[in-house]
């Protein structure tokens, strides 16, 4: 058993804790024992211990991890596939036939390149909703990134686990496996209202609150989804999911772009978690989510970057960036969405909406040791008045330079530590030629 009372000590840096009374140390540090933090604090508390690791921040920017509320992890395997087109066109044409050529084997490694991609650029945790979620949970161990995992489920039959019967199946074998786990925790994860029945919907639920778990759904991203709903069930998916006894305090609803005042009164009443996308609505045209008001009314909103064949990056800091632009020339206000409103989306709140904060998310002693270290000493991030600041406007993944998850150091001075990146892509560039292929056969018949 290790007796040492540190085993890494962060020293040197202009430390963002993200705790509730919004501490800042400059110059400060942070210690970690095994897989925790033991103190945070100002450089003049720093410990003198000679025989731990101990990282040099050199004036850098040391924070809770980023953490990515929604994406698709294996979507790496599309990026680029198919840009410049409706969402549904997307979906049909495009998306749903490269899906079928899916197999675990394929999503492992798609997911192995997303870690890579998400921990270069600052992701300490993401929360993932697509197929074969079992090898995504497993990539993420590999890589030694936290995540929250589920299964999608619809109402058409999966290339995983065929009718939606044995989706269900496979959600409560993937809650049963990795219920101990350190680092992977599992969410039920029905597609969206247009996709799944009400009693698809319902029973979902009750499988999450079953198992204290998290819900996670797609909800109100387009207009077209809001006419169909409206179409099929007389009222929006937002009041047709509260009719269904569906939105509760577990739910995360992913984009809630197309909103109405009851709607958010709604989202608001049922303390309904929402992860805002604005990359991928805006490349989709889905249009913009009324993050503002949903703040001004306590929801608690968190950002995601959705998948790369939507988007097409996961960098954080770049979504962080486009969120708080975003809404300022959407309401004319350049006050609205502030840089210290949009860190706080990206750690502590994304935290609460997955159900984690009470580990991680902010640098306090006794939460899990996520945290990273962003190089300041850049031609564009000199000089720095306010560090908020230059994380939401002028930071961007490449600036990442040591990342610790869980108290393991998995990227050092730009290198990851868990991961081959080169052979991670050659493996992505061959399955996107076998995806070219099957794709191009499927839209020729």
């Amino acid at each position: 058993m290790n007796g040492k009372p540190v085993d890494i000590l962060v020293t040197n840096a202009i430390v963002l804790t993200m705790n509730a009374d919004a501490q800042k140390f400059d110059p400060g540090f942070v210690a970690i024992r095994k897989d925790r933090i033991t103190a945070v604090g100002p450089m003049s508390n720093c410990p003198c211990i000679n025989d731990c690791k101990t990282i040099d921040a050199r004036g850098g920017i040391v924070m809770p991890g980023l953490i990515n509320a929604h994406t698709h992890a294996a979507m790496t395997c599309f990026r680029g596939m198919a840009d410049d087109l409706p969402l549904m066109t997307w979906l049909n044409d495009f998306i749903f036939p490269a899906e079928a050529a899916l197999d675990q084997k394929k999503v492992y490694s798609g997911s192995l390149l997303a870690c890579a991609e998400m921990i270069l650029s600052g992701t300490t945790c993401f929360s993932d909703m697509y197929l074969f979620e079992d090898a995504v949970a497993m990539a993420a161990k590999d890589a030694g990134i936290r995540a929250v995992v589920g299964e999608v489920l619809y109402d058409f039959p999966s290339p995983n686990y065929g009718p939606i019967e044995k989706g269900f199946e496979y959600t409560e074998m993937l809650i049963e496996k990795w219920k101990d786990d350190p680092l992977i925790n599992i969410a039920v994860e029905p597609h969206s209202p247009y996709l799944c029945s009400p009693e698809l919907l319902q029973k979902a639920s009750a499988l999450a609150l079953d198992n204290h778990i998290i819900m996670i759904t797609h909800l109100s991203e387009t207009f077209s989804e809001v006419a169909e709903i409206q179409k099929r069930y007389g009222k929006t998916p937002v009041a047709h999911l509260a009719d269904l006894n569906v939105l509760a305090p577990n739910l995360l609803a992913c984009h809630c772009v197309v909103l109405n005042n009851e709607d958010i009164e709604l989202l608001h009443q049922f303390h309904v978690k929402v992860a805002h996308n604005p990359e991928s609505n805006m490349k989709l045209a889905s249009g913009i989510s009324p993050v503002p008001k949903m703040l001004q009314k306590g929801i608690c909103v968190s950002i995601g970057t959705d998948g790369c064949a939507s988007n097409n990056n996961l960098d954080m800091l770049l979504e962080m960036d486009t969120a708080a632009k975003l809404h300022k020339v959407s309401t004319g206000d350049p006050t609205v969405l502030d840089a210290k409103t949009v860190i706080r989306m990206s750690t502590i709140d994304a935290a609460r909406a997955l159900g984690l904060s009470d580990i991680t998310g902010s640098l306090e002693p006794g939460k899990k040791a996520d945290l990273i270290v962003i190089d300041t000493k850049k031609p564009h991030l000199t000089p720095m008045y306010q560090p908020e600041s230059h994380l939401v406007y002028a930071a961007r993944g490449s600036d990442v330079d040591c990342v610790i998850i869980d108290g393991k150091v998995v990227l050092e001075n730009r290198r990851l530590l868990f991961l081959d990146p080169e052979k991670v892509m050659d493996t992505v560039d061959q399955i996107a030629q076998e995806i070219r292929a099957s794709v191009s056969k499927i839209r020729h018949r």
